[in-house]
């Protein structure tokens, strides 16, 4: 983003991918002066103003599977028009709905503990020409001056169900035990913040309680049930929660963890005018009449279909309407047509969203790469499906526990037809690797009994949140290695792209388990920004045979030490309480949250290269 046009973003101006990203529905968004909430569907504009459909039916058909069937569209967040408009113009009014979130402040002049639905807090006159200086105040402080600004309490509580609410102060100030409802009053003993630091007085029957008391599993044990609160949804769950209630600090990064669903936008059809059509199909799959096209071209609208006639339009629309039912994939896997493509490679599919250049494999390494291809460009579509909070949800059969509630926290009160969904531009590169050595490669000794470690660790890691069938859905060994791989290659790529490493992300291929048909073994790493910074070429560059090659020789060569070694290459799977990766830590694997699709979990550089603490797991030798 250039200097311009940060000084043009006003306060809560976001990147429509960070609504999705960080900022989703349920997520907390700290403003200069408050902290709000993210509402749900029902909050949003009706009637898809200021919004944009997106195609992208592959990922719509995906997402079906988990959002339900009545799921009709992707839509884009809304967004201001361009141009200078008057901040009490309606247009102006346009965005995302928020809502102050936690309701419990703090007064730091006089230490008033009290919710803003107390009447004791008024929020200042609206200031239309700087919204960010909006703020509440204490107006009857009893402190001198004028009525200082208050600030939003440090501490809420949630559980494993996704629900969030309110710190409970009042009940936890007098033991959970009811009664006296009276003024309070937040102390802080220190400056260090720490919750021993803090503690909470009731003025009117003089009780007094530590904040350091509501925290450990051992104190956690005396917290009430969860009531199900959904502030995002203004309501509470219908069906009740039987979790205690878990304090967390408000800002945690484990308060909001989204469900996203990606897809890379793919070229299916063989034929120009087909693929054309696809391309904009969810505007001519509402056409009902071949007048409709000739209105769409006066209009100016059929865009590169305007060299097509009328009819040659009209039945490719039919073409396509009569076989949509019979082409839908009831299944979630959206990687593997997106393996066939990368991996065959048809030239004749190549478009201005998506196009492809195979490359030699770099000397040196055509034992273990069969291929790599260069992305040049492609689009790629992400979707917001729901959310969980405190752990990081891995997959979508995983959502659910063994008690029957679910973990993943809905985006309105019922089903959906349509959930917001972005999508950017970027480039890629796509390795893929010669499958004979991979196999041969997972049959040694040493490599079973670490997949053996890896497992082990995934039972327990399921088995500690209650995960129904914890054995299932282990991604295996094959998986470690090429994630591993790509983490190293994705933080060595983005010293010399030009990107910065948040800007890159991975997309591992990788199946090859027993009893399964059709291997995969290969990686993405691509771009992945909204502006023309994903596809200025940096990244495609690097990935020319010469320049590839020793990008690939560095990364091996950095792995075999690390920063933190003897620490990090003895570590073990499920070592350090319940963990999920080995020899990994963030001097040497661990990338942004945002580019790793697992959370940075299942890495393992000894699986790559010999480390003095493991010599015989590894894949390559250097």
């Amino acid at each position: 983003m250039s200097i311009n046009e940060r000084e043009k973003r006003k306060v809560g101006d976001i990147h429509p991918s960070q609504l999705l990203l960080t900022y989703g529905i349920g997520s907390i968004v700290d403003l200069p002066r408050l902290s709000v909430m993210v509402m749900g569907l029902e909050d949003w504009p009706q009637g898809f103003s200021n919004m944009r459909e997106i195609d992208e039916e592959r990922l719509l058909n995906a997402v079906r599977g988990v959002a339900g069937y009545q799921l009709k569209r992707l839509m884009t967040p809304p967004t201001v028009a361009d141009g200078n408009i008057s901040p009490f113009d309606s247009a102006a009014l346009v965005g995302v709905p928020v809502a102050t979130f936690p309701r419990w402040m703090v007064c730091p002049s006089c230490q008033l503990l009290a919710s803003v639905d107390s009447g004791l807090f008024e929020l200042s006159k609206p200031d239309y020409y700087h919204p960010d200086r909006n703020h509440y105040v204490h107006i009857n402080c009893n402190k001198p001056g004028k009525p200082p600004t208050i600030v939003p309490a440090r501490f809420l509580v949630t559980c494993e169900n996704g629900h969030l609410d309110d710190f409970p102060w009042m009940d936890f100030v007098h033991g959970f035990s009811g009664g006296c409802r009276g003024t309070l009053r937040l102390f802080e003993l220190t400056p260090s913040g720490e919750a021993r630091d803090l503690y909470v007085k009731c003025e009117t029957c003089g009780k007094s309680r530590n904040l350091a008391e509501a925290f450990g599993q051992a104190n956690r044990d005396k917290m009430p049930l969860c009531r199900g609160r959904r502030p995002h949804l203004r309501d509470y769950d219908p069906d009740g929660c039987d979790k205690k209630i878990r304090p967390i600090v408000l800002g945690a990064s484990n308060i909001w963890f989204p469900i996203l669903f990606t897809s890379i936008a793919l070229p299916t059809a063989s034929i120009k005018l087909d693929q054309l059509i696809e391309e904009k199909w969810s505007t001519f799959g509402k056409a009902t009449a071949k007048n409709i096209i000739a209105f769409m071209r006066d209009m100016g609208q059929l865009g590169e279909l305007i060299s097509y006639g009328d009819d040659e339009i009209w039945e490719a629309i039919q073409k396509k309407k009569s076989l949509s039912g019979e082409e839908v994939e009831e299944t979630y896997d959206l990687k593997e047509p997106e393996w066939r493509l990368f991996t065959q490679h048809n030239s004749s599919l190549n478009s201005s969203d998506f196009r492809l250049r195979p490359v030699p494999v770099p000397d040196g390494y055509g034992e273990f790469i069969s291929q790599v291809v260069l992305v040049e460009r492609m689009r790629e579509v992400r979707a917001l499906a729901g959310f969980t909070r405190l752990d990081f949800p891995d997959e979508f059969s995983d959502l659910t526990t063994k008690e029957g509630h679910k973990k993943v926290v809905p985006l309105g009160w019922k089903s959906p037809t349509w959930i917001p969904a972005a999508e950017v531009r970027g480039e890629g590169i796509f390795i893929q690797f010669n499958e004979e050595r991979i196999k041969d490669w997972v049959r040694g000794k040493s490599v079973t009994k670490r997949n053996e470690d890896f497992f082990y660790a995934h039972v327990r890691w399921r088995e500690s949140r209650y995960i129904s069938d914890p054995q299932a859905n282990y991604p295996g060994i094959r998986y470690v290695m090429l994630h591993s791989f790509a983490h190293t290659l994705i933080r060595q790529l983005a010293m010399e792209s030009g990107y910065n490493a948040a800007s890159l992300r991975e997309r591992i291929y990788s199946r090859g388990s027993e009893g399964e048909e059709k291997p995969m073994a290969g990686i993405l790493i691509y771009t992945s920004t909204s502006d023309s910074e994903g596809t200025l070429g940096g990244l495609v560059k690097l990935g020319e045979p010469e320049t590839l090659g020793r990008h690939i020789q560095s990364v091996l060569e950095t792995a075999t030490l690390c920063a933190s070694d003897p620490i990090c290459a003895e570590s073990r799977p499920g070592g350090n309480g319940i963990s999920l990766h080995a020899a990994a830590c963030h001097a040497c694997l661990f990338v942004p949250e945002t580019s790793c699709e697992r959370g940075n979990r299942y890495l393992d550089r000894s699986v790559l290269v010999p480390t003095f603490a493991s010599e015989d797991c590894a894949l390559f030798n250097v």
